[in-house]
């Protein structure tokens, strides 16, 4: 499958800073259609008869073959998506953006092979599939497939990619932050705390080892959470 690889000071991390920045100051705003978006504000109808949404997950029923494991996952992002801004706060504050392939989509004229490439995804997941080609959406690069384009059980999932990636310094890092601050974007609690908190609440799934105790702040920042009124039953 063609990649469209950013790494470095490329657009990966242009687009998790300007994400990190758009959570700040829209933590309490939805997307307006309560619906993830089409990459690049594109979308094409799809019959009833066509699935739009593929919830596939990492480490749960591994009889289908999703399992943590290093390089082994593509995460296409929307830049025109505020969703997978919200996903892109997180592999950045977690360190993931080494553990996967990311894609940044743009416009279809100027990321053609990223289109393609998903296009290709969404084809070998769903026969002749022509529905809508929506971002976030995780890939397995081993057979070619979507995963998931369900952007809450992605950042459940990416909690596996963490325990596997084995990320001491990135949670390291989290743990200072959370020693000077209450939330991680500063002293409010934002959007992206509570994405954060979906994926660290799900480490125990895939982390026996109980990576968490270590880091005395992430654990009193986990519980805090646990119990504040502003996460939604879906959050939880």
């Amino acid at each position: 499958m063609p990649e469209t690889v950013s790494r470095g000071s490329s657009s990966t991390d242009t687009f998790s800073t300007t994400a990190s920045r758009a959570t700040a100051s829209h933590a309490s705003s939805p997307h307006p259609s309560g619906r993830d978006t089409a990459a690049g504000g594109t979308s094409v109808p799809a019959p009833a008869a066509r699935p739009q949404r593929f919830r596939g997950r990492i480490g749960v029923g591994l009889a289908g073959g999703f399992y943590p494991a290093p390089h082994r996952y593509q995460l296409y992002l929307s830049e025109a998506c505020p969703y997978s801004g919200r996903v892109a706060v997180v592999l950045d504050l977690l360190g993931l953006t080494g553990s996967l392939t990311t894609t940044v989509l743009k416009l279809p004229a100027e990321t053609p092979e990223a289109f393609a490439s998903l296009r290709g995804a969404y084809e070998a997941t769903w026969h002749h599939y022509d529905g809508p080609l929506t971002a976030p959406a995780l890939c397995d690069r081993w057979s070619g497939r979507v995963v998931s384009n369900h952007a809450p059980d992605i950042l459940r999932d990416l909690a596996g990619l963490l325990a596997d990636g084995a990320c001491e310094s990135a949670l390291d890092r989290l743990d200072r932050q959370l020693a000077r601050h209450s939330y991680v974007l500063g002293d409010e609690l934002s959007t992206a705390d509570k994405d954060l908190w979906v994926t660290l609440t799900h480490l125990d799934h895939f982390d026996a080892a109980g990576t968490l105790a270590a880091y005395r702040h992430i654990e009193e920042y986990v519980r805090r959470l646990g119990d504040h009124p502003d996460l939604s039953a879906d959050e939880r």
